[in-house]
């Protein structure tokens, strides 16, 4: 009994043990089951969207595709568009100097294809511990397939796109530039001004691919096209831009000036067909510019004191109020007082009896002063405001002035006295030519156009038709009887101009109030005079070694207006 009791409690530990394991693992498996569905619930519901994030970036794959940027024409006289500005595609070779084995094998053999700097190959070479380092921009297509099929290690591609401006630095105030290598934004001109409608949209190539790389089911790739941007139609006419930017060229050469320009228009449209400056630039090669101010567009951009070319504006004025004519007569002292202040002529000489043809004849500040005073000072700051030189044109180019005649604002006599011959107040170029474009074509002043489907707009009317003619014949015997000698008259044509030699403000120079001893030469001309198909107006800011816009001007005008007058076939009007 004490055997068989003995056993049995042996037995019956033996099972306590044993059922306490079996629950103790399956406890353990119900918490490892419930651990596991806990992680699972973790993963698949509170973590769902990020691991499909997650997957979707890992086995994802997508593509940009950009757009090709809007090319930039001129017109031709016939009618054909002429490309100056495009977009071209080639390649970028960048280096990683860690898998460069033989450096100076590898420079050998890019060299023989396309132009290295080896100054930048052995700076970039050094840099070990970065796996990208561009060496070169913009080679060719043609040069990016040799060297690709060279598989030189540490040696790689990138296709590059860039704009290129076909004709160097023609027009480069008005197109202005593209900064790759920064923002891949429109810089200046119309590359600024429609940066937007040039760009186009991207596009893209969206889709899933497995480890290896491959797509899972070409039927699911998603494409959406790049839409390439808008063509940019100018009305520059290219044969007449590169004839202004010769004439330029050659006044640059001749006179030293600090800056210049010249721009030819129809006065009775408002389209210009040729607009130059400088100093000038390249926009293909843009960062090589030291100052940021010779990307300024000069006729939009800059505001200067223009001098006696005022002066028929002044005229016209009066004219149009009917307080005088062409043969009204005051006497020239060369010199007027106005509230203790003393204005004289360019030469300080007298004249005596003088019309107000003789006035714009001779340029005479004392007779513009006379015409003042007979409208009025107010009156004439109202002409001056409907001449559109206290606002914008609103042409189709960035950064636009508006011209600065606050002077005339004081009320003071003196201040509208120097007014009308071009002093104390300044004006945008561009502004200025329109407002003698409304001098020529009966009255009405222009929108500029620089876009070739840009519609004739008239502002407003500045004097009447009547009026048009008479400065218009006043003007033309300024040019028949004595304009630089003779120089610019023609027999067979009439043609309308007038010179402006103006002192430039000391400010310009770093100096204070007052003036310097430097001067700005301005030139307008219009012909055929009664019917006009062509402005031109020119500017020299501080030339050397000549006294008077008509000397250092009248030259080129008389070139232009040759050159218009043959490539157009101008019937003669005389």
């Amino acid at each position: 009994m004490l055997w068989k009791s003995h056993k049995s409690g042996h037995y019956t530990k033996k099972f306590r043990d044993y059922n306490g394991r079996r629950l103790f693992a399956i406890l353990m498996v119900v918490l490892f089951a419930v651990a596991v569905a806990g992680r699972l619930f973790f993963l698949q519901v509170i973590r769902h969207n990020y691991y499909v994030s997650l997957a979707s970036r890992q086995q994802g794959f997508q593509k940009i595709l950009e757009p090709k940027r809007g090319d930039i024409y001129f017109r031709t006289k016939e009618g054909e568009p002429y490309r100056i500005v495009s977009t071209k595609i080639g390649a970028l070779i960048y280096i990683d100097a860690r898998r460069i084995q033989d450096a100076g094998e590898v420079f050998g053999k890019l060299d023989a294809i396309t132009e290295i700097d080896r100054a930048v190959f052995d700076k970039i070479i050094k840099k070990t511990e970065d796996p990208y380092e561009v060496l070169k921009h913009r080679i060719s297509m043609e040069e990016a397939d040799k060297i690709a099929a060279l598989l030189i290690p540490g040696v790689g591609l990138e296709e590059e796109r860039w704009r290129e401006y076909l004709g160097g630095k023609t027009a480069a105030h008005v197109l202005g530039f593209v900064s790759e290598y920064e923002d891949g934004k429109g810089k200046y001109g119309i590359e600024k001004k429609f940066d937007g409608a040039l760009q186009g949209s991207e596009g893209s190539v969206s889709g899933d691919k497995d480890g290896r790389g491959f797509f899972i089911a070409l039927a699911n790739l998603q494409q959406i096209d790049a839409q390439s941007g808008r063509d940019i139609f100018l009305t520059l006419e290219p044969n007449v831009q590169r004839e202004v930017e010769k004439d330029l060229a050659a006044l640059k050469e001749k006179w030293s000036p600090l800056s210049g320009g010249a721009l030819i228009l129809e006065p009775k449209t408002g389209r210009i067909l040729a607009l130059a400056a400088f100093p000038e630039f390249d926009p293909n090669q843009y960062q090589k510019e030291k100052s940021m101010d010779v990307f300024l567009n000069p006729f939009v951009e800059k505001i200067f004191e223009l001098g006696s070319v005022f002066k028929p504006l002044t005229m016209a004025a009066a004219l149009n109020e009917g307080v005088l004519t062409p043969e009204t007569t005051y006497v020239d002292e060369g010199e007027i007082r106005i509230s203790g202040h003393v204005i004289k002529n360019f030469d300080d000489k007298a004249r005596g009896l003088r019309t107000m043809t003789q006035v714009l004849e001779e340029s005479l500040n004392t007779g513009a002063v006379f015409a003042m005073q007979k409208v009025g000072g107010e009156k004439l700051k109202e002409y001056f405001a409907r001449y559109g030189l206290k606002e914008k044109t609103n042409i189709e180019l960035p950064g636009e002035l508006r011209g600065d005649l606050s002077n005339l604002e004081s009320g003071r006599e003196v201040e509208y006295a120097t007014a009308a011959f071009g002093q104390g107040v300044a004006v945008t170029p561009l502004e200025f030519a329109m407002a003698i474009s409304s001098l020529a074509n009966g009255g009405k002043l222009m929108k500029p156009l620089i876009l070739e489907d840009g519609m004739p707009e008239v502002i407003r009317e500045t004097i009447s038709a009547k009026t048009s003619e008479t400065i218009t014949r006043m003007l033309v015997d300024v040019v028949d009887k004595v304009l630089a000698g003779g120089i610019v008259r023609m027999d067979r044509y009439s043609i309308a101009a007038k010179t402006g030699t103006a002192q430039i403000p000391a400010s310009r120079f770093g100096g204070g109030g007052g003036y310097s001893e430097y001067f700005m030469h301005s030139f307008f001309g219009y012909f055929p005079a009664y019917d006009p198909k062509f402005l031109v107006f020119m500017f020299l800011e501080r030339p050397i070694g000549v006294k008077y816009a008509s000397q250092s001007l009248s030259e080129s005008f008389k070139s232009l207006t040759e050159f218009l007058i043959n490539y157009y076939t101008v019937t003669p009007d005389r």
